[in-house]
Protein backbone atom coordinates (compact mmCIF):
# COMPACT_ATOMS: atom_id res chain seq x y z
CA UNK A 1 0.00 0.00 0.00
CA UNK A 2 1.27 3.73 -0.69
CA UNK A 3 2.47 5.68 1.98
CA UNK A 4 1.30 8.79 2.77
CA UNK A 5 1.85 12.48 1.62
CA UNK A 6 1.63 15.92 2.37
CA UNK A 7 -1.41 16.79 0.22
CA UNK A 8 0.07 20.11 -1.69
CA UNK A 9 -3.24 20.46 -3.93
CA UNK A 10 -7.15 20.11 -4.58
CA UNK A 11 -8.93 18.20 -1.33
CA UNK A 12 -8.39 15.60 0.66
CA UNK A 13 -10.76 13.26 -1.47
CA UNK A 14 -9.36 14.10 -4.72
CA UNK A 15 -5.40 13.47 -3.41
CA UNK A 16 -6.60 10.68 -2.24
CA UNK A 17 -8.13 9.50 -5.65
CA UNK A 18 -5.65 10.48 -7.77
CA UNK A 19 -3.15 8.64 -5.59
CA UNK A 20 -4.84 5.31 -5.47
CA UNK A 21 -6.02 5.32 -8.87
CA UNK A 22 -2.36 5.91 -10.09
CA UNK A 23 -1.29 2.78 -7.83
CA UNK A 24 -3.72 0.85 -9.35
CA UNK A 25 -3.05 1.68 -12.62
CA UNK A 26 0.73 0.78 -12.26
CA UNK A 27 -0.52 -2.41 -10.22
CA UNK A 28 1.02 -1.90 -7.12
CA UNK A 29 -2.61 -2.36 -6.13
CA UNK A 30 -3.35 -5.56 -7.96
CA UNK A 31 -6.90 -6.80 -9.39
CA UNK A 32 -8.18 -8.35 -6.13
CA UNK A 33 -6.93 -6.61 -3.66
CA UNK A 34 -8.71 -6.36 -0.80
CA UNK A 35 -8.67 -3.15 1.83
CA UNK A 36 -10.81 -1.41 4.17
CA UNK A 37 -11.61 2.22 4.75
CA UNK A 38 -9.21 2.00 7.80
CA UNK A 39 -6.93 0.91 6.16
CA UNK A 40 -6.68 3.58 3.85
CA UNK A 41 -6.94 6.25 6.45
CA UNK A 42 -4.10 4.94 8.78
CA UNK A 43 -1.96 4.64 5.36
CA UNK A 44 -2.47 8.74 4.46
CA UNK A 45 -2.83 9.66 8.30
CA UNK A 46 -6.50 11.14 7.22
CA UNK A 47 -9.93 10.92 8.49
CA UNK A 48 -12.48 8.51 7.29
CA UNK A 49 -14.44 10.55 5.34
CA UNK A 50 -12.36 11.42 2.59
CA UNK A 51 -10.70 8.29 2.41
CA UNK A 52 -14.82 7.07 2.07
CA UNK A 53 -15.64 9.49 -0.81
CA UNK A 54 -12.25 8.94 -2.51
CA UNK A 55 -13.47 5.34 -2.78
CA UNK A 56 -16.73 6.03 -4.17
CA UNK A 57 -15.36 8.24 -6.85
CA UNK A 58 -13.13 5.29 -7.93
CA UNK A 59 -15.91 3.07 -7.74
CA UNK A 60 -18.27 5.26 -9.78
CA UNK A 61 -15.29 5.14 -12.78
CA UNK A 62 -15.33 1.21 -12.47
CA UNK A 63 -11.89 0.61 -10.72
CA UNK A 64 -13.04 -0.42 -7.32
CA UNK A 65 -15.93 -3.08 -6.11
CA UNK A 66 -17.72 -2.33 -2.82
CA UNK A 67 -17.69 -6.17 -0.84
CA UNK A 68 -20.59 -6.14 1.37
CA UNK A 69 -18.95 -6.02 5.26
CA UNK A 70 -15.76 -6.56 3.75
CA UNK A 71 -14.55 -3.25 2.24
CA UNK A 72 -13.60 -2.41 -1.34
CA UNK A 73 -11.65 -5.07 -3.90
CA UNK A 74 -9.47 -3.71 -6.64
CA UNK A 75 -11.68 -4.60 -10.06
CA UNK A 76 -10.07 -7.54 -12.30
CA UNK A 77 -10.82 -7.34 -15.99
CA UNK A 78 -10.66 -9.74 -18.35
CA UNK A 79 -9.53 -10.10 -22.36
CA UNK A 80 -13.04 -9.96 -23.10
CA UNK A 81 -13.64 -6.82 -21.09
CA UNK A 82 -11.18 -5.51 -22.85
CA UNK A 83 -12.21 -5.90 -26.10
CA UNK A 84 -15.07 -4.39 -25.26
CA UNK A 85 -13.02 -1.34 -24.00
CA UNK A 86 -11.77 -1.27 -27.47
CA UNK A 87 -15.12 -1.49 -29.17
CA UNK A 88 -16.41 1.07 -27.10
CA UNK A 89 -13.57 3.88 -27.38
CA UNK A 90 -13.79 2.70 -31.23
CA UNK A 91 -17.24 3.51 -31.55
CA UNK A 92 -16.96 7.21 -29.85
CA UNK A 93 -14.45 8.13 -32.31
CA UNK A 94 -15.98 7.02 -35.20
CA UNK A 95 -19.32 8.54 -34.76
CA UNK A 96 -17.39 11.64 -33.96
CA UNK A 97 -15.65 11.21 -36.94
CA UNK A 98 -18.45 10.32 -38.84
CA UNK A 99 -20.90 12.93 -37.78
CA UNK A 100 -18.85 16.27 -38.20
CA UNK A 101 -15.33 15.58 -38.41
CA UNK A 102 -14.98 19.40 -39.39
CA UNK A 103 -15.72 20.18 -36.33
CA UNK A 104 -13.83 17.46 -34.27
CA UNK A 105 -10.32 19.42 -35.85
CA UNK A 106 -11.31 22.53 -36.52
CA UNK A 107 -12.27 23.89 -32.84
CA UNK A 108 -8.59 23.43 -31.99
CA UNK A 109 -6.61 25.74 -30.71
CA UNK A 110 -3.16 26.81 -30.95
CA UNK A 111 -2.56 26.99 -27.26
CA UNK A 112 -4.54 23.17 -26.54
CA UNK A 113 -2.37 21.83 -29.81
CA UNK A 114 1.11 22.61 -28.27
CA UNK A 115 0.08 21.59 -25.14
CA UNK A 116 -0.77 18.20 -26.91
CA UNK A 117 1.96 18.32 -29.08
CA UNK A 118 4.44 18.15 -25.88
CA UNK A 119 2.08 14.95 -24.47
CA UNK A 120 2.29 13.29 -27.97
CA UNK A 121 6.60 13.90 -27.20
CA UNK A 122 6.38 12.61 -24.24
CA UNK A 123 4.51 9.55 -24.64
CA UNK A 124 5.56 8.45 -27.90
CA UNK A 125 9.53 8.42 -26.63
CA UNK A 126 8.65 6.59 -23.37
CA UNK A 127 6.71 3.68 -25.60
CA UNK A 128 9.58 3.70 -28.26
CA UNK A 129 12.10 3.08 -24.99
CA UNK A 130 9.77 0.66 -24.00
CA UNK A 131 9.68 2.44 -20.86
CA UNK A 132 6.22 1.60 -19.34
CA UNK A 133 6.18 3.67 -15.89
CA UNK A 134 7.25 6.89 -17.69
CA UNK A 135 4.83 5.91 -20.56
CA UNK A 136 1.47 5.48 -18.84
CA UNK A 137 1.17 9.38 -16.96
CA UNK A 138 1.93 10.89 -20.62
CA UNK A 139 -0.13 8.56 -22.37
CA UNK A 140 -3.44 9.26 -20.44
CA UNK A 141 -2.78 13.15 -20.55
CA UNK A 142 -2.55 12.96 -24.37
CA UNK A 143 -5.42 11.00 -24.99
CA UNK A 144 -7.21 13.21 -22.41
CA UNK A 145 -6.37 16.60 -23.77
CA UNK A 146 -7.10 15.11 -27.29
CA UNK A 147 -10.41 14.11 -26.75
CA UNK A 148 -11.06 17.32 -25.07
CA UNK A 149 -10.66 19.22 -28.49
CA UNK A 150 -14.11 17.72 -29.02
CA UNK A 151 -15.27 20.39 -27.33
CA UNK A 152 -17.91 17.40 -25.32
CA UNK A 153 -17.37 16.68 -21.70
CA UNK A 154 -19.06 13.81 -21.57
CA UNK A 155 -17.46 12.46 -24.50
CA UNK A 156 -14.19 13.07 -23.30
CA UNK A 157 -14.64 11.39 -19.49
CA UNK A 158 -16.29 8.51 -21.00
CA UNK A 159 -12.88 8.11 -23.05
CA UNK A 160 -10.96 9.21 -20.22
CA UNK A 161 -12.68 6.61 -18.15
CA UNK A 162 -12.55 3.56 -20.31
CA UNK A 163 -8.44 4.37 -21.40
CA UNK A 164 -8.27 4.26 -17.43
CA UNK A 165 -9.40 0.74 -17.46
CA UNK A 166 -7.98 -0.43 -20.39
CA UNK A 167 -4.22 0.43 -18.27
CA UNK A 168 -5.28 -1.66 -14.94
CA UNK A 169 -5.73 -4.62 -17.16
CA UNK A 170 -2.79 -4.31 -19.81
CA UNK A 171 -0.19 -3.29 -17.21
CA UNK A 172 0.25 -6.58 -15.50
CA UNK A 173 0.25 -8.03 -19.04
CA UNK A 174 2.29 -6.02 -20.42
CA UNK A 175 4.96 -6.33 -17.39
CA UNK A 176 5.42 -10.06 -18.09
CA UNK A 177 6.88 -9.39 -21.48
CA UNK A 178 10.50 -9.78 -21.75
CA UNK A 179 11.07 -6.34 -23.28
CA UNK A 180 9.08 -3.51 -24.44
CA UNK A 181 11.12 -1.71 -26.34
CA UNK A 182 9.53 -1.07 -29.68
CA UNK A 183 6.69 -3.10 -28.74
CA UNK A 184 4.28 -0.39 -27.78
CA UNK A 185 2.02 2.13 -30.10
CA UNK A 186 3.94 5.31 -30.16
CA UNK A 187 2.33 6.99 -32.82
CA UNK A 188 1.10 9.94 -30.98
CA UNK A 189 3.33 12.65 -32.54
CA UNK A 190 1.98 11.18 -36.17
CA UNK A 191 -1.91 11.62 -35.07
CA UNK A 192 -1.50 15.16 -33.71
CA UNK A 193 0.16 16.42 -36.71
CA UNK A 194 -2.99 14.86 -38.74
CA UNK A 195 -4.83 16.59 -36.12
CA UNK A 196 -2.98 19.68 -37.11
CA UNK A 197 -3.70 19.19 -40.67
CA UNK A 198 -7.38 18.99 -39.68
CA UNK A 199 -6.96 15.78 -41.77
CA UNK A 200 -9.75 13.80 -40.48
CA UNK A 201 -9.42 11.06 -42.58
CA UNK A 202 -5.88 10.78 -41.71
CA UNK A 203 -6.47 11.06 -37.45
CA UNK A 204 -9.28 8.19 -38.03
CA UNK A 205 -6.72 5.65 -40.10
CA UNK A 206 -3.90 6.21 -37.00
CA UNK A 207 -6.46 5.78 -34.39
CA UNK A 208 -8.25 2.43 -35.97
CA UNK A 209 -4.63 1.40 -36.05
CA UNK A 210 -3.79 2.07 -32.52
CA UNK A 211 -6.67 0.45 -31.58
CA UNK A 212 -5.84 -2.70 -33.85
CA UNK A 213 -2.44 -2.83 -32.04
CA UNK A 214 -3.43 -2.75 -28.55
CA UNK A 215 -6.13 -5.79 -29.47
CA UNK A 216 -2.85 -7.32 -31.32
CA UNK A 217 -0.71 -6.97 -28.26
CA UNK A 218 -2.66 -8.35 -25.26
CA UNK A 219 -3.36 -11.10 -27.89
CA UNK A 220 0.13 -11.31 -27.62
CA UNK A 221 0.66 -11.86 -23.88
CA UNK A 222 -2.00 -14.62 -23.42
CA UNK A 223 -0.36 -17.41 -21.54
CA UNK A 224 0.57 -21.02 -24.50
Amino acid sequence: MPGSEAVRRTTLREQIADALRDEVIAGRLPAGRQFTVKEIAEQYGVSATPVREALLDLCAQGLLGVEMHKGYRVREFTYADFRDMVEARSLIVEGIFRRSPDRALRSVTPAALASVRRRAEEASRAAAAGDLDILIGYDLRFWRELSAMVGNPYISDFLNTVRVQGWVFTVPLLRRMPSLRGRLWHGHGELVEAVAQQNAAEAERIITAYNQHSLALIEASRPV
